[in-house]
């Protein structure tokens, strides 16, 4: 057995954020509480993590706020995507993966290398909608139904004006102009959100395989959020998908949900998680999540990611599993949820979720 190597540097260096927790910001706005989440007492040292970019800011709060509770501990975070976050945990390169995906099948056995025989847990920390972030002139409102928005990614609607969207927007003053679809280039756990979305919302019109990888050719790709964002903003004429606290001031589409078009928010996206249960898994501890994408309950917002902190069941030290336990445990905690929902806007995590991540946080141990 590969057990979880601490010393080992990240293997991704290309196009990544390493954030470090420095200072005393607190964005909770609070000093250490029974809230916190943290064990309590004084830790050192420095845990390593990477994944998706999705997570960026309320990572970044998560550290800062983290440093008011463990001045000495040290976290460090490569924004390098969720399928780079991964191989980084499968590889004992970091000590923790974000990623907008649980790991499938063939990660939960791989990942036994470096986590042990019991191998890793899926823990959700970060609810967010997936904004669908738009670029049309002279247009700030848009309705889109599920099989409209599949048409469009699957570039069988090419034009502004076609009479599909015009249908969903019969006010709107839609152009005669080209659509750009943008699509992530890199292997994202966001990409698999949008397509289980598409598939369950629009089988008719969504006939591709879930995947990490984007399946259509033709369009416009870009790395990232960020990368997504930017060709967006850009583009006159372009659509894209992304992490919602990331979109800033670009428009958004409005989905069809039942008969109704709904908003993205942290509320509309918590229903359907609230709707969701968890996956089946032989793993211990385990609470990937399997999402209600086809909800038609009002007001819900179905375009949805769960993002995980994945983290061993067994590490080499007990340094480490302290640290691993003691950070996620801050993370999901009121004070960690708050910040990270004052930083990204994301919705917290239920206080029946957050019991049930206590437990498995309870499952991480050293040994050999």
């Amino acid at each position: 057995m590969k057990l979880h190597r601490i010393g080992v540097t990240a293997v991704v260096a290309v196009a990544s954020l390493a954030l470090a927790a420095c200072g005393n910001d607190n964005p909770t706005g609070s000093d250490s509480s029974s809230d916190s989440g943290s064990g309590g007492g004084s830790l050192s040292g420095t845990l390593k993590g990477a994944g998706a970019s999705s997570q960026e800011s309320a990572m970044t709060a998560w550290i800062a706020g983290y440093q008011s509770v463990q001045p000495d501990v040290t976290v460090q975070y490569d924004s390098v995507g969720s399928g780079a976050g991964r191989e980084n945990l499968i590889s004992g390169a970091v000590d923790f993966a974000g990623s907008d995906a649980a790991l499938d099948e063939d990660e939960r056995e791989s990942v036994k290398d470096t986590c042990g025989p019991d191998g890793a847990m899926n823990i959700p920390v970060y609810i967010s909608p997936v904004a669908i972030p738009f670029n049309i002139e002279g247009v700030d409102e848009l309705n889109l139904k599920p099989d409209t928005l599949a048409q469009i990614f699957d570039q069988k609607i090419t034009n502004w004006n076609d009479p599909k969207i015009k249908a969903d927007n019969p006010d709107a003053d839609l152009p005669d102009l080209k659509i750009t679809a943008v699509n992530r280039s890199d292997e994202s756990g966001t990409t698999e959100n949008f397509m289980e979305y598409l598939s369950a919302a629009a089988p008719d019109s969504w006939s591709y395989e879930v995947d990490k990888n984007w399946p259509v050719s033709g369009g416009e790709a870009a790395a990232q959020t960020t990368g997504v964002i930017e060709v967006v903003g850009s583009t006159n004429g372009a659509i894209g998908y992304a992490d919602a606290s990331a979109v800033g001031s670009l428009s958004s589409a409005k989905i069809g949900v039942g008969d109704e078009f709904v908003a993205f928010s942290p509320e509309a996206a918590s229903k359907v998680v609230d709707a969701s249960e968890l996956s089946a898994s032989d793993v211990d501890g385990d609470l990937a999540l399997d999402l209600a994408r086809d909800t038609t309950e009002s007001g819900a917002y179905p375009i949805v990611l769960v993002s995980y902190h994945i983290v061993c069941h067994t590490y080499e030290d007990q340094e480490t599993a302290d640290l691993v336990k003691d950070f996620v445990g801050y993370v999901i905690s009121e004070d960690g949820q708050q910040a990270a929902a004052d930083a990204a806007g994301s919705a917290p995590i239920s206080q029946d979720l957050r019991s049930k991540a206590e437990q498995s946080l309870e499952l991480v141990k050293a040994g050999s």
